[in-house]
Order: C-alpha cells, then sequence, then structure tokens
C-alpha cells in the first residue's frame, strides 16, 4: 500500500505527541483502533517507522561536547574500521560518505575538549584509518526533525483534529469580508 494522508497524519501524530496512547491515537484521526494498529505494523514493516522508545540526551548524560570526525580509511579497510568504529561508545552515529572529505562521517560526543582529544587519538590509532578531521559543533541550529518532510509528502489535508482554521487577517484583493 502506498503512502497516504493518512499515514501522514498518523506520522504528524507519532512525531507531535510520542508517548500518547494507540486508543487515543485512533480517537483524534477518526479511525478504529484496529485500522490504526495495521498501518502502525505496515509503516514498521515498510521500514518508515524504524524505532520506538526514548530519545537520549548524551549531554544530559555528561557528554556535552558535540564532534563530526571525518575519517579517511586505507583502500580494502572500510569494513574493518566500521567495525571498529561500533566498540568505541563515543560514537553516536557513523556514515559512510563520498567526496574529497573522507570515507566515514562519525557524530562523536565527549565531556570535555581533553575527552574528545582522547577519542580522536584512539580512532586515529585503529588499523586502516590514514587521517582523521574533527569539526566541533558550537550549537544546534536545527534540531533533528522529519516532520517537515512527512508534511511535504502529501497534500495539505486541512486542519488537523481538535484544532480550528484561523480567519485570514489579509484575504485577497476582491474578496468579500464576512460582516455578520
Amino acid at each position: 500500500m502506498p503512502f497516504d494522508a493518512l499515514d501522514a497524519r498518523i506520522l504528524r501524530l507519532l512525531l507531535d505527541r510520542p508517548r500518547t496512547s494507540v486508543r487515543e491515537y485512533a480517537r483524534i484521526l477518526g479511525v478504529a483502533r484496529g485500522t490504526l494498529q495495521a498501518r502502525l505494523e505496515r509503516l514498521e514493516r515498510d521500514g518508515v517507522i524504524v524505532m520506538a522508545g526514548p530519545r537520549v540526551s548524551p549531554a544530559a548524560l555528561g557528554h556535552p561536547v558535540l564532534a563530526f570526525v571525518r575519517i579517511e580509511v586505507a583502500r580494502g579497510h572500510l569494513d574493518d574500521v566500521a567495525d571498529a568504529l561500533a566498540g568505541v561508545p563515543e560514537i553516536v552515529e557513523a556514515f559512510s560518505i563520498t567526496g574529497s572529505g573522507g570515507d566515514l562521517l562519525t557524530r562523536v560526543v565527549a565531556r570535555d575538549n581533553a575527552h574528545l582529544e582522547g577519542v580522536i587519538q584512539r580512532l586515529g590509532r585503529l588499523p586502516g584509518v590514514v587521517r582523521t578531521r574533527t569539526e566541533i559543533a558550537l550549537s544546534e541550529r536545527v534540531p533533528h526533525r522529519v516532520l517537515p518532510l512527512v508534511e511535504s509528502l502529501t497534500p495539505d489535508q486541512g486542519p488537523e483534529p481538535d484544532s480550528a482554521p484561523e480567519p485570514d487577517p489579509d484575504p485577497p484583493e476582491g474578496a468579500q469580508r464576512d460582516a455578520r
């Protein structure tokens, strides 16, 4: 079944109200609980919903420093280095990349700059690593999000349930204002 307007409404609710029950989602959407459950299962099976659970803040766990470390890998060692990265707890994400900036891009968290330096030195000593390049994040400007993407995938379906449209304060020229 292709992604449709109901799927988009379900995802909006999951993203806006992640701690709401399935029963409440069904009530808000005006669909049967069974319908909603079937849609959720399909979205999970299709890989649209990839995980359920809390999003944990490394900063709140005492790791407020965030850096992006690009790693250049010797030819033929990409899988070995990637496997070794999985053993470094301060690496919270790692991606294979293209371009001249390296072969892997990692997101690294640390307690402070000295801790970050130790992690970077550890990465540089991994067999197959040619060099690393680090960029420290100063602040988060756009937090991780997917709701705008979800909303861009389906045409506007009107207001969400439990909300009313706001009146247009500046109607187009030539339009009549309601004088009631």
